[in-house]
């Protein structure tokens, strides 16, 4: 039998903003899921459970402040949690803000070490770390899957899932509508890649990205986005192979090689070329046998 306290918790959560509109800032992304997109291009997720709130990606205090007053807009219930995707000062900072209201913030091991070793001006190290490739945290009726992901991009890069409801959050492995950030980093490429492709082996329809280029970027994005990410930089090491094949300098290939297909995308002209060096490089580093006259060619 359903009791009436159950059944009132759950229209209260439910219903929590049936008699008044979002904050600014804040979108719903699924049934008590909210992204939070406070100042520049970072966006954080949070999830409302009938016994207190799960944040996700802090980023630095005056997002963290904006992101606990919107979610006090939101919800009554107290903020039990805050996740850390990873190390990046740029994404792990303002864990304090969090630890003044209470909440407990986590860390996959590998980013807890890192920020115990290298504390910035404005990062908290978290109440907590985990170790291996899967934590689950269970809150009220909401449970969050945290997925480490092994090697690709900083230290403990953390994928997070709400299974219930198909929505998940990641941060830098994918960055809809927009080329790769510059000189790419602090990414493995290799590595990055089967990333993306586990990524896509996990069950979610809809995803918060930490940072997105849609028009719409509050309102997160899709699995398709994952894919659109894998298969550019697919095409840019294709685009490489092509102009090797033709001979000529292997240093003019960044200025040479254009992927018109995503023209339109965020920093396009601006980082295209620095993408392109990236991943020549990379292949560099390997004895690339398919190159014409390779000294290491059929040895």
């Amino acid at each position: 039998m359903i009791s009436a306290v159950t059944i009132t918790l759950s229209i209260g959560v439910s219903n929590s903003l049936n008699s008044q509109t979002l904050p600014e800032n804040v979108a719903k992304i699924g049934e008590n899921i909210y992204s939070y997109g406070g100042y520049g291009e970072y966006y954080s997720m949070f999830i409302v459970t009938s016994e207190g709130v799960i944040a996700i990606e802090s980023v630095d205090s005056r997002h963290a402040k904006g992101m606990i007053e919107a979610i006090k807009k939101v919800s009554p219930q107290p903020i039990k949690y805050l996740l850390h995707s990873h190390n990046h000062w740029d994404h792990a900072s303002g864990g304090q803000v969090f630890k003044d209201v209470g909440a407990k913030t986590i860390a996959h091991v590998e980013a807890y070490e890192w920020m115990k070793a290298n504390k910035g001006m404005d990062m908290a190290i978290p109440d907590e770390s985990w170790g291996g490739t899967r934590k689950d945290i269970t809150l009220g009726e909401t449970t969050v899957e945290l997925h480490y992901l092994g090697m690709n991009h900083g230290l403990g890069m953390t994928v997070f899932l709400i299974p219930q409801q198909n929505i998940a959050y990641i941060a830098d492995l994918v960055t809809p509508n927009r080329v790769l950030m510059s000189v790419v980093p602090d990414f493995n490429i290799k590595e990055w890649e089967r990333s993306i492709q586990e990524i896509l082996e996990l069950d979610f329809e809809r995803a918060v990205y930490a940072h997105n280029h849609r028009p719409d970027a509050i309102k997160g994005g899709d699995k398709q986005d994952a894919k659109d990410n894998l298969q550019f930089i697919q095409d840019i090491r294709s685009g490489i192979y092509k102009e090797f094949q033709k001979g000529g300098n292997p240093m003019e290939i960044p200025s040479k090689l254009k992927l018109p297909k995503y023209k339109d995308w965020a920093m396009y002209e601006e980082w295209l070329s620095m993408n392109v060096w990236r991943i020549l490089l990379d292949e560099f580093m390997g004895p690339f046998p398919w190159r014409p006259n390779h000294p290491y060619q059929g040895k």
